[in-house]
This record gives structure tokens, C-alpha cells and sequence, in this order.
């Protein structure tokens, strides 16, 4: 059996091994061990076949074998001998797909030359024309083809001339298929910019214009990824791509413009702007007058804002073009034949600047501004010089406001064509036509700003705005003037009373902000000074409003530069406040504000870190933690709001140094901590005050920076026993807080400090016999807080810590407290974090929910009714810290649990329950459709104001939960419970809150709507 009856008979049934026995024949043609020759002449009774699906499969055989053949395995003459056999055959339509690829193959080898593009691509034209009556599939591999012949035989194909552009316009005419059109557009495109095509403008304009406008929507999950947007790109650059156009396109697309479709126009606008940009000069120049009339009318009659910005996109491609080759204002320039009647016109519209066209009007002069250096010059002297002469004629604050804002567009525009400071682009040759105006617009500016009503806050705003636009711009203001606009906005900031005006106040800092960035010299110089002769040297007894001015400051200092200053004032300021006695509020303040800054910082590559840690590390460390072991005097920094500020800055610092540098940095700022013996951390000595555990709270800060490779300087089991102990004993919350992270930290950093069983911890801590609930209470702390070290890093040691503190749910006496404390688990803490480098593996969280959930169902069912609530406590901790990828899997075993949940006084849990729920129903409803009866019931128990356990969070909670569940679960479902919804809903209708009134109304409308038909 021959390898062509071998590929007939296997085509259908299995192509991969059709495929093999063409490869097959390839190789054996390499070989020389079979003639191509002979190959096609054992087709014969193939392709003459009646058979039209027989006659197609011998073609697909023979390109098969094609394709399979590396490109230099045939000769000249068998790539002649082939093409001419191949092109004979495009007359039999049957196999036209089929035909193609195997040119498409043959096209690929070496000895593939021009004339046999030509001659290809002749056939097509002579004997395919009635294309668009054969399926997508044959389209796609015929325009591919063509595309091929396209990419590597052009300049055979040009030689064609008008035979090509004549026949491949025929042959793609009426294509539909976007898939085949993104094909079409890109060879059309080309055609269209490399041949001569004078002669046949009309005919491809009208090839590709047909296609105008683009209103293809893809079909839902299209797997072809062609898009509206491609394809109106493609057909946009084919009509932007040759100026013989223009005398077709543009009347075309302005005809268009008359569209009531948006999308529509924005279409015919964008292709404006493109033809604008790839048209020459002469042609654009030409048409330019015809473009502007109707353009305007899009500018000044605009019905949505996105289609006026597209139509000054627009005409500022125009001007853009005109300006091409300018290098000095020519009267009678295109651009300036285009400019001039349109800035006659806009400067008409504005004698009146309050009028709905004025604003129009000052965005066209704003976009031509940006069009070049020329157009800008232009335009500024056109229009400047009027603007000021009416600014100063007009006495309404309103107008005055109007026609600010459009001298700010031109600062604007002033912006775009000259750079900021520090800009690294070339300064444009032509100088700043602004600058004639600067003293008159510098004046008008500043008396706006600081000589106006301060009720008239928009007013000042918009001069805010001007003023920092002149500041920003390059080389306009002078220095001095630069920080005359500094000194403004820090007295709004620091000297008015800007109750009721924030907007003002955070424009000016804000403007401040954007200032430091070009001219820090002067933040330094003039506002740092000023704001901090408005800090207070103590809060006793002061009514000076420092927290503001802090923000102020804050807002400021992020900048390197700013922020060095900004720290060694603020540094001696704290000094100073400290010595006064101030209250803890003020250093608190003051260090927050260093903490913000450089909570904005990437401190790692900074190279002053080293002076921050000396700063704010090493020397705020000492000053806190020395007196509290009694060495000088004690002052605000030893209280525990300060000292947690302090450990957050110090931990900012400490973890973004290296690892030299932290092995030196605990070296020396835990020996602060050291007791003489250098075994413990000295708070945890025996009999140590209260004011000195309280250091551990910066302690722990500084732990959780270090990174784990560095050695710690205690020894392992007397350390971790010792604060164990102290933990055990602190009654003080926060340090007692401090004290378990730093367990906790020890143990999931450096694991050789956590390897006790759960039971042996307990017991040492608590004793055998009966200790008292304290005891009991803070040593199943303890345990929770190792275990959290222990199950971030996946310690196989943490089940048996769960498993032991799930047990204490039985306990009559601890249960309850046992049970809030598993939101320890899961809860994400500041410290124990990846930026601190504590260990963290992926699905801790899972996994502890998915060991605990079972056991607690299981618990739940088998205890009595006053230990039952413990385990749905536990449950709902666990909850408010969980995915909903996590909980979705558990359902079935959830949802009963979470029903009874709902049962509870308790706020939180009903809250976490709650928050469930409405996950729940949005990503199963099925699920919640099983229970909708007791859903429905305990929800609008939980909404009733004047039950007891149902604060405004949970009442808010449970009315957006029922509110979810029409449009979620099935209708027929939810009827046969719509009078009990509506009716219970009255008592949330009367909520004192108004936020939960809100809701309940939007709930009660919702079930009324739901069996209702849709309006459309």
C-alpha cells in the first residue's frame, strides 16, 4: 500500500498518524529515496476523483509532506514543477484550503523566488474571486497565504503595480470575519503605504473605509481574543496611512460626527487625530479650516465630557502637524493661518467668562498651547495680554475665578512645553512668552490668593493652583519669588483659621509637598523654621494646636533631604518638651511623625540609615529604657504609648540593616537590657519594678527586626522559662503583650528556643495541684502565643499545642476564655511578619482550620448546653481571620454550627458569624437555600434594635446579609418567607442609628422587588 493510500485511509480516523506517514515521506525525500515527482504522479487517480472530499485529502497529503520538509530539500525546478501544480489546482474549489496550505509551504523553501510569488499570487486573483463564498477556515489560510507572500516577496509583488492593489482588494472584498479582517487591514496597510497608489485612492480607500465604523462585539468566552478595539486600531491605521486620502476621509468622517452614537464619535475623532499625525503638512494645511469648524462644535457643544477631550486631542494633532519644520513665528504660516481666527474666537467667548462656552474656550487655547514652542508662543501673546485687561475690569469674584482658571490652563500648557525644574530635557529655543507677563501674572496670582475674602476658599484654591504651576515651571520665577509663594501657603497652613476649609489647608500643603521636590532648599530655608516656631515647648497647660502642624510636617519630610533636617529639629524640639515635663501625648506626636516618614521610606539603600540608628535607634533607646532602671530621671518616653511609638520606629530601622550590622546592634543595645550575669534580659530579673518590665516593650520591637540568621546573645532554656514566668506575673496589658510576641518570636525565628510539649510548659507554669483561674488564664496564654510561632512555621509541634488547647474548651471555669483566645492563631500581628523576617509557610491558615473545624462540630454535639457556646466561640475567633477559599470546602459542616452561633449574646461572634454568612451566600447559595428558614429568622433576630447583644455593627451586618439573599437564592425559594421578612423589618425601619435605617430600607426593597418582573 502506498504512503498516499496509507494517508487517505488514516486522515479521518487518526491524525496523528496521518501526520507520521506524511513526515515519513518527507524523510524519504530528503533521502533521495523517493522523487516529489513520484509522490504528486501517485495522486493521479486521486485528484481526478468525483469524489470532492477525496480530491481534497490527496491535496492535504502533498501538504503534509511539504510542510514536513526542511526549506532547502528542493530544488528550483521542483518548486517550479510544484507551484504550477499547486496553482492549477485553485480552480477546483473543493480543495482551495487544502491548496493554500501547500503553497503556504511551498512559499517557505529557499528556492522559493519571485516569479513564483507573482505567478502565486496572480491565480489567486484570477481564479479564488468568489472568495466569500468558501468557509472562515479556507479565508484564514488564503489571506494567510497572501500575507506570507506579502512579508517575503514585496518587492516582487510591487512590480505588479495596479494589477496587485486591484486584485487583492477584490479578492478580501466583503470579508466579515474579524479574525480574518485583523489580517486583511495589516496587508491592505501595507499596500497602501509602499505602492503607488495614486491612481487607485478611491478604491482602496473605499476597501478599507466600508468597514467604518467598527460595531463588532465579540462573542461571550470568544476564544480568539479579537477584540472591537483591535480591530478599529487596524482599520484607523489603514486610513490614516496615505494623505491621498484626506480629499475622501475627512468629508467622510466629519459626515460622521453627525452620529448620535458616542462610540460612534469617539471613533471618528480618534481617526482625526491619527490621520492628523501621518497626513503631511500641505494636506492637513488644506483641510485644516474644515477640520477646526467641525471639531468645534464637539469642544463647545459637547454632550460628554470624554468626547470634548478627544476633540482637543484632535485639534492639537493638527496644530501639532502645522508646526512641523517651525523654528520662529511666520505670520503667514500654516500654523498661524490655522491659530489665528481660532484664537479670535475663543478670546470672544471669553469677554464673558462666566458663560458656558468661556470654559470650552480655555481648553482649546490650553491644548493648542502644548502643540509646540511656536503655537505656544502664539497663542500666549494672543491671548494674555486680553485675559489681564479683562481680569482687571471685572470686580465679581466669579468671573475672576473664571478667568483664573484659564490662565491656569495655560500655566499648564506652559508646563508641557517648557519642563519643570530639574527637567533633563533641552530647553526649546523659542524663550517663554509668559515671560512679558510674568510681574502682572505674579501679582494677580498672589493678591487672589492672600488679598481675597478667606470665606471665598474655591476662589483661593484655584489661585493656590496658578501660583504652584508659575513655581513649578522652569526658569520663570526667581528664587525670591518661588519662596514668596512658600511663605503664602505656610501662612494658610500655620496662621488662618481654616475651621470649615480643609480643602485649602490640604491644597497648601499639598503644593508645599510638590515644591519640595524642586526647590528643597527653600522647604529647609523658610517652612521648616515656620512650623516649627509654631511647636510648643510643652502641652501644660497650652492651647496651641501642635498636632496639626506635626501632619504638616509629616506630609513634608519625605523627601531625603527634608527629612535629615526635618529629624535633628525634631530631636532637640522633643528634647526641650521632655525637660518641660510635658504629657506623653506630645513626644508621642513628635515621634509619630518621625515614624510616618519613615514608615514611606525605602530604608535600605539609604545612606544615612547608620545616622538613624544612632539617632533613633541607640540614642531614644537609652534615654528610655536607663531611667527605668534607674540611671537619671524618668520622663515622658517611659510611658507605654511612647515607648510602643518608639519600638516602631526603632523597628523600621533595625530591620533594614544588614546582617554586620544588626550582629553590632545587638551587641551593644541589649546590653542595655543585660543583667550582670549576662543570662537573662534584666526585666525578667526576680523582683524587678513594673516600670522596668515595661521596657520589653521596645524589646520585642527590636527582636522582631533582627534577622534570623544573627545569634542571639542569652542562653536558650533560661531565657524562654524566665519570660514565661514574668508572663505568668504580669498583671500590666501591654507588658505583659510585649512579653508573649517576644516568646513568640523567639520560637518561630530560632526554633531550638520552642521544643517543650504543651502539657509539660502547662504544668510547669501552673503546677499540678489547684491553681488560681488567673493562672490558669495566663499560662493557656502563654501557650497560645508559642503555638502561634509554632504554626506560622508549620512546626509539627503545633497540633499538639491545638490539641490541647481545643481540650480546654470542656472546662467549665476556662472554656470561654480558651475559646476567644484562638483569634490569636490566626490573627495577623505587626511583628511576627514576613518584612521582620519571621518564618510564615503558605496554608498555616487552612491548615489549622481544617484540623480544628471537625473536632470542633465534634465537641460541639457531644457537650452540655452551658459548655456548647465555648466551641462555637472558638469557631467564629477563627473566622474573622479566615478566607472564604478556606471556608467555602467546609460548608456542609460549617453551616449548622454557624446557625447556632447566631444564638449567642456575644457581639463579636455574632459580627464574624455574620461576615460569614454573607460570604456564603454570595458564593454558595445553594448552600444557604437549605436553611433558609433558620438564615432568615436568626438574621432578623439579629436586626431587631431592641433585642439584647445587638449593637448598631451587627444590626448593620445582619440587614446587609438579608438584603444579599434575593438575587442570590432562587426566588421560589425566598417567597414563602417574604411577609415575615417585610413584616419583622419594621422594628429595624425605626433604628436610632441612621446608618442602620439606611440599610433596613434597602433591604425591605429588595424582598418587595423580588418576585416582581423585570422593568426591561
Amino acid at each position: 500500500m502506498s504512503d498516499a493510500q496509507r494517508f487517505l485511509l488514516a486522515i479521518d480516523g487518526n491524525q496523528q498518524e496521518a501526520a507520521s506517514i506524511a513526515e515519513e515521506s518527507a524523510r524519504r525525500i530528503e533521502n533521495k529515496d523517493l522523487k516529489l515527482v513520484e509522490l504528486v504522479q501517485s495522486l493521479g487517480e486521486y485528484l481526478t476523483d468525483d469524489d470532492t472530499t477525496v480530491r481534497a485529502k490527496a491535496i492535504a497529503y502533498l501538504t503534509a509532506v511539504l510542510t514536513a520538509l526542511s526549506p532547502k530539500s528542493l530544488t528550483r525546478q521542483q518548486v517550479t514543477v510544484i507551484r504550477q501544480f499547486l496553482c492549477d489546482r485553485i480552480e477546483d474549489e473543493s480543495g482551495l484550503k487544502e491548496t493554500a496550505q501547500g503553497l503556504a509551504a511551498l512559499q517557505r523553501m529557499s528556492r522559493f523566488s519571485s516569479e513564483d510569488a507573482v505567478q502565486v499570487a496572480t491565480t489567486l486573483f484570477t481564479k479564488a474571486q468568489d472568495l466569500q463564498r468558501h468557509p472562515q477556515g479556507t479565508r484564514f489560510v488564503v489571506i494567510m497565504l497572501l500575507d506570507a507572500l506579502l512579508s517575503g516577496q514585496r518587492s516582487a509583488l510591487k512590480n505588479i503595480g495596479g494589477d496587485f492593489v486591484l486584485g487583492i482588494t477584490d479578492l478580501v472584498s466583503g470579508e466579515k470575519d474579524p479574525r480574518n479582517l485583523m489580517i486583511v487591514f495589516s496587508m491592505l496597510r501595507v499596500v497602501i503605504v509602499e505602492w503607488d497608489i495614486v491612481k487607485y485612492t478611491e478604491t482602496l480607500f473605499d476597501a478599507v473605509y466600508c468597514y467604518f465604523p467598527i460595531t463588532f462585539r465579540p462573542p461571550p468566552g470568544d476564544p480568539f481574543g479579537v477584540t472591537a478595539q483591535d480591530l478599529k486600531s487596524r482599520l484607523r491605521d489603514c486610513i490614516a496611512a496615505s494623505h491621498y486620502f484626506a480629499g475622501h476621509a475627512f468629508p467622510a468622517l466629519i459626515d460622521k460626527l453627525d452620529s448620535t452614537s458616542p462610540g460612534v464619535k469617539k471613533d471618528v475623532l480618534q481617526t482625526i487625530t491619527a490621520c492628523a499625525a501621518n497626513y503631511g503638512l500641505t494636506t492637513i494645511s488644506t483641510h485644516s479650516t474644515q477640520l477646526w469648524d467641525s471639531l468645534k462644535f464637539e469642544v463647545f457643544n459637547a454632550q460628554e465630557e470624554d468626547l470634548a477631550a478627544e476633540a482637543l486631542v484632535a485639534i492639537r494633532a493638527i496644530a501639532v502637524k502645522l508646526s512641523s519644520g517651525l523654528i520662529s513665528t511666520a505670520p503667514q504660516s500654516p500654523l498661524a493661518r490655522f491659530l489665528r481666527p481660532i484664537i479670535t474666537e475663543c478670546n470672544e467667548r471669553l469677554r464673558e467668562p462666566q458663560q458656558k462656552q468661556a470654559r470650552p474656550a480655555g481648553q482649546v487655547l490650553g491644548s493648542l498651547a502644548t502643540a509646540s514652542p511656536i503655537a505656544f508662543d502664539s497663542t500666549i501673546k494672543a491671548t494674555v495680554a486680553p485675559l489681564l485687561a479683562i481680569y482687571r475690569d471685572t470686580d465679581g469674584i466669579g468671573k475672576q475665578r473664571a478667568l483664573l482658571e484659564v490662565l491656569g490652563q495655560l500655566f499648564q500648557s506652559a508646563l508641557t512645553v517648557y519642563g519643570f525644574w530639574g527637567s533633563i530635557e533641552a530647553y526649546p529655543e523659542v524663550e517663554n512668552a509668559l515671560d512679558g507677563f510674568k510681574d502682572g501674572l505674579f501679582e494677580i496670582f498672589c493678591g487672589a490668593l492672600m488679598g481675597t475674602s478667606k470665606e471665598e476658599v474655591s476662589f483661593r484654591i484655584v489661585a493656590l493652583r496658578g501660583l504652584l504651576r508659575l513655581a513649578k515651571l522652569r526658569g520663570f520665577l526667581a528664587e525670591h519669588e518661588i519662596g514668596m509663594v512658600v511663605q503664602h501657603l505656610d501662612e494658610i497652613i500655620l496662621e488662618e483659621d481654616l475651621d470649615g476649609k480643609v480643602d485649602l489647608r490640604e491644597e497648601a500643603v499639598q503644593a508645599l509637598l510638590e515644591i519640595s521636590k524642586i526647590k528643597s532648599n527653600l522647604i529647609m530655608d523658610i517652612t521648616l523654621p515656620a512650623f516649627m516656631a509654631k511647636l510648643p515647648d510643652s502641652d501644660t497647660e497650652c492651647t496651641i494646636n501642635y498636632v496639626g502642624t506635626l501632619e504638616g510636617l509629616a506630609k513634608l519630610g519625605v523627601e531625603r533631604e527634608i527629612f535629615e533636617v526635618l529629624m535633628r529639629r525634631l530631636l532637640n524640639k522633643l528634647d526641650i518638651v521632655l525637660q518641660n515635663n510635658s504629657s506623653p501625648a506630645y513626644p508621642k506626636a513628635i515621634l509619630s511623625t518621625l515614624n510616618y516618614i519613615l514608615s514611606l521610606r525605602t530604608l535600605g539603600d539609604d545612606p544615612n540609615l547608620q545616622v538613624y540608628y544612632d539617632r533613633l535607634v541607640s540614642g531614644l533607646i537609652r534615654k528610655a529604657v536607663l531611667p527605668l532602671q534607674g540611671i537619671g530621671n524618668t520622663t515622658a518616653l517611659n510611658d507605654e504609648d511612647v515607648l510602643e511609638v518608639i519600638g516602631r520606629l526603632a523597628n523600621l530601622i533595625v530591620r533594614s540593616l544588614d546582617v554586620s550590622q544588626q550582629g553590632s546592634m545587638v551587641s551593644e543595645v541589649f546590653n542595655i537590657y543585660s543583667s550582670r550575669e549576662g543570662e537573662q534580659l534584666s526585666p525578667l530579673a526576680r523582683d524587678t519594678s513594673p516600670e522596668r518590665r515595661r521596657t520589653m516593650i521596645l524589646s520585642s520591637y527590636l527582636l522582631a527586626g533582627i534577622r534570623r540568621e544573627i545569634p542571639l546573645p542569652w542562653s536558650e532554656s533560661p531565657l524562654i522559662e524566665n519570660l514565661m514566668d514574668t508572663a505568668l506575673h504580669e498583671s500590666a496589658t501591654p507588658s505583659r503583650h510585649a512579653i508573649l510576641r517576644t516568646i513568640s518570636l523567639l520560637v518561630n525565628k530560632w526554633p531550638s528556643y520552642g521544643k517543650s510539649s504543651p502539657t509539660d510548659v502547662f504544668t510547669r507554669l501552673v503546677g499540678a495541684g489547684s491553681p488560681s483561674e488567673d493562672f490558669v488564664n495566663s499560662g493557656l496564654r502563654i501557650l497560645f502565643w508559642l503555638n502561634k510561632a509554632l504554626l506560622l512555621r508549620s512546626s509539627p509541634l503545633s497540633t499538639d499545642y491545638t490539641s490541647f488547647l481545643l481540650d480546654y474548651l470542656r472546662d467549665a471555669k476556662h472554656g470561654r476564655q480558651t475559646a476567644r483566645a484562638f483569634s490569636i492563631l490566626l490573627a495577623d500581628d505587626e511583628l511576627l511578619s514576613k518584612p521582620n523576617y519571621a518564618t510564615i509557610r503558605l496554608l498555616h491558615k487552612q491548615r489549622l482550620f481544617t484540623y480544628c473545624l471537625p473536632k470542633i462540630a465534634e465537641g460541639f454535639q457531644a457537650a452540655n448546653a452551658v459548655i456548647k457556646p465555648n466551641y462555637l466561640i472558638a469557631l467564629s475567633s477563627m473566622l474573622r481571620h479566615v478566607s472564604s477559599a478556606v471556608i467555602m470546602p467546609s460548608l456542609d459542616t460549617l453551616l449548622p454550627l454557624l446557625l447556632q452561633s447566631l444564638n449567642l449574646e456575644d457581639p463579636d461572634v455574632k459580627a464574624a458569624t455574620i461576615d460569614t454568612l454573607s460570604v456564603t451566600v454570595t458564593e454558595s447559595p445553594h448552600a444557604i437555600s437549605l436553611h433558609v428558614s433558620s438564615v432568615t429568622a436568626r438574621l432578623l433576630s439579629a436586626a431587631n434594635p431592641n433585642a439584647g447583644g445587638n449593637p448598631p455593627r451587627v444590626r448593620q451586618s445582619a440587614l446587609r446579609c438579608l438584603r444579599l439573599l434575593p438575587g442570590a437564592v432562587k426566588n421560589e425559594t425566598l417567597i414563602p418567607f417574604k411577609q415575615q421578612v417585610v413584616r419583622n423589618l419594621t422594628s429595624a425601619l425605626d433604628d436610632p442609628k441612621r446608618h442602620v435605617r439606611k440599610e433596613a430600607v434597602d433591604c425591605r426593597a429588595r424582598w418587595l422587588r423580588m418576585d416582581e418582573p423585570d422593568e426591561d
